[in-house]
């Protein structure tokens, strides 16, 4: 009975000692787990430490770049613009424009102004109140229907125009008048309205002053296609209306006025609409010569 007795209470010793084995492992696991998240906690912490020193660093970085673009705009501001080129090239082209003032203020009156090869430009103009005779209108298409002055040419270059017109057509050329004579009061509307919209110096480079405009000769048309809704526009010297003129204008006495690459001769713009009778022997010449009128009769200012 007593050995029983003795096997019982050990047994219970060691079921104590198993639980309290298991107990010490349990908490040491708790304990463990404790720590693993204390220290997954500071890793954190400090991993966001990290990113807020480098968010600071960064800002740090990005005001220092503000700054330095700042000083930079300073600087370029401090020398731009450049007042004395500005000054320079200001004062050049208001030198240019009162020299053309003046070149045109005491232009040449032309003796010739009923003659076909007649050459109206800033150094030479027609006489005061001068009205081209034999006005007619051509019998070409126009983009406009009701009657207007600058439907009219001179009997010649109308007669002229017709023939271009029907060989344009022949050679499935479009064409449409635009504008041809303009009587003085005419032009001084438009110039004026030019220099409205776009400054007299502006103006002068495609604008002729009164009495200096070769529309008022009625030797002139300006023309033009529908793909271009009708305006007058540097284009047309790329599509095949404008070779087409440019490579026959001549064959009915027409030369284009105011070439490419000759406004410091001729003074204005480059206009591949603006067709200019002079005779188909001229005109013949002055194509071959690849020239101007200025430079065919030595007029080049």
């Amino acid at each position: 009975m007593r050995r029983i007795f003795l096997i019982g209470f050990v047994s219970m010793l060691a079921l104590a000692a198993c639980q309290s084995s298991t107990d010490e492992t349990q908490q040491a696991k708790e304990n463990a787990s404790k720590n693993t998240a204390v220290t997954k906690k500071e890793n954190r912490s400090e991993e966001q430490d990290q990113e807020n020193s480098d968010d600071s660093q960064q800002d740090e970085d990005q005001d220092q770049i503000s700054k330095e673009n700042e000083s930079n705009e300073e600087k370029n501001n401090d020398s731009e613009p450049n007042e004395d080129s500005d000054s320079e090239e200001q004062s050049m082209n208001q030198e240019d424009s009162n020299q053309e003032e003046s070149s045109e203020s005491s232009a040449k009156v032309v003796d010739n102004p009923t003659s076909i090869e007649v050459v109206v430009n800033k150094q030479r103009k027609l006489p005061d109140g001068y009205t081209p005779p034999d006005l007619t209108v051509p019998q070409v298409p126009f983009y406009f229907d009701e009657f207007h002055q600058k439907k009219q040419m001179r009997e010649v270059a109308a007669s002229a125009l017709e023939e271009l017109f029907e060989g344009a057509d022949q050679a499935g050329i479009d064409l449409v008048a635009a504008s041809g004579y303009r009587a003085y009061e005419r032009q001084e509307a438009i110039f004026a309205s030019n220099v409205e919209k776009h400054g007299e110096e502006h103006a002068r480079q495609f604008s002729a002053v009164p009495g200096h405009s070769e529309h008022q000769t009625g030797l002139a048309m300006d023309v033009t296609v529908a793909k271009l809704s009708f305006q007058l526009s540097q284009d047309l010297g790329d599509m095949k209306e404008g070779e087409w003129l440019a490579e026959n204008a001549h064959n009915y006495g027409f030369v284009i006025r105011y070439p490419e690459g000759k406004t410091d001769i001729t003074g204005y713009e480059y206009e591949p609409w603006h067709l200019r009778y002079v005779g188909k022997d001229v005109a013949t010449k002055v194509y071959n010569q690849d020239a101007t009128l200025e430079e065919f009769y030595n007029l080049v200012p």
